[in-house]
C-alpha cells in the first residue's frame, strides 16, 4: 500500500504539466512588453540628445557646433517606431502572420543597433554644419568630440530585438485579439417578429411565411 502511494505522488498531474506552457507564456509575454516598449522609449529619447560636438572656423575665430542623434542619422528612431508597430500588432494577428511581425521586430532592434554604433563615430553632420556655418563648402569641423548617447540608442535597439526573439520562440503562447472584434461578412441573422394577433397584415405574413400565427401548430 505505502509503495502504491509513492507511485502516485510521483506521478505528475496533467494539470500541472498543461499549466507549465501557459506560465512560460505570460511570463515571456510580460517581458517582451517590457522590453520592447522600454526599448523603443530608449531608443526615441536617445536620438534627440547631443551625440557629437565640435568647432568651426570663422572670421571671429572658433564657432563651437552641436548635433543631435536626429541629425546623424534618423535610421534608429524610424526603426524604433517600426518595432513599436510590431510589437502591438504581433497580438493581432496569429500563425504565420504572427512569425513574421516577430521577426520584423526582431530586425528593427538589431537596425536599430547597426544605424546607432555606425553613427557614434560619424562627423558628417558636424562637417555639413560646419561648412553652413562658415559659408565654406569645404570647410570640416575641427576639435570634434563624441558623447555616450549612440550607445544608449543602441541599447534601446538591443532591447527591441530581445523582445522579437521572444516573441520568435514564445509567441505561440501569448493570447491573440478577442474573436469578438473581428467583424465577419456573413449577415447576422435577424430576430423574428412576434405576431401581433390583432393586426391582420402580420397575420397574413406569417400564413406567407409557413407560420401558423395562433401557435396551435404547423400552419
Amino acid at each position: 500500500m505505502h509503495a502504491i502511494v509513492e507511485y502516485v505522488t510521483a506521478v505528475p498531474h496533467p494539470r500541472t504539466e498543461a499549466a507549465a506552457p501557459a506560465r512560460s507564456g505570460r511570463r515571456s509575454l510580460a517581458v517582451a512588453l517590457l522590453c520592447g516598449a522600454l526599448g523603443v522609449a530608449v531608443a526615441l529619447l536617445a536620438s534627440r540628445q547631443r551625440w557629437a560636438e565640435g568647432t568651426a572656423t570663422v572670421a571671429g575665430g572658433a564657432f563651437p557646433l552641436t548635433v543631435k542623434g536626429s541629425d546623424v542619422t534618423g535610421v534608429p528612431a524610424a526603426l524604433a517606431v517600426v518595432g513599436l508597430a510590431a510589437l502591438v500588432a504581433v497580438f493581432a494577428v496569429r500563425r504565420s502572420g504572427r512569425l513574421l511581425v516577430s521577426a520584423l521586430l526582431a530586425l528593427s532592434g538589431a537596425g536599430t543597433v547597426a544605424a546607432a554604433v555606425s553613427g557614434a563615430s560619424d562627423n558628417g553632420a558636424l562637417d555639413a554644419r560646419a561648412a553652413q556655418v562658415s559659408g565654406d563648402t569645404a570647410a570640416t569641423a575641427a576639435a570634434i568630440g563624441h558623447t555616450g548617447w549612440p550607445y544608449v540608442a543602441a541599447a534601446g535597439g538591443a532591447l527591441i530585438l530581445l523582445a522579437g526573439l521572444l516573441a520568435l520562440r514564445f509567441g505561440r503562447l501569448w493570447p491573440t485579439m478577442s474573436g469578438r472584434y473581428e467583424r465577419s461578412g456573413a449577415p447576422r441573422p435577424r430576430a423574428a417578429r412576434p405576431v401581433d394577433p390583432d393586426r391582420p397584415e402580420d397575420l397574413w405574413k406569417a400564413l406567407d411565411r409557413g407560420e401558423d400565427p395562433t401557435g396551435t401548430g404547423p400552419a
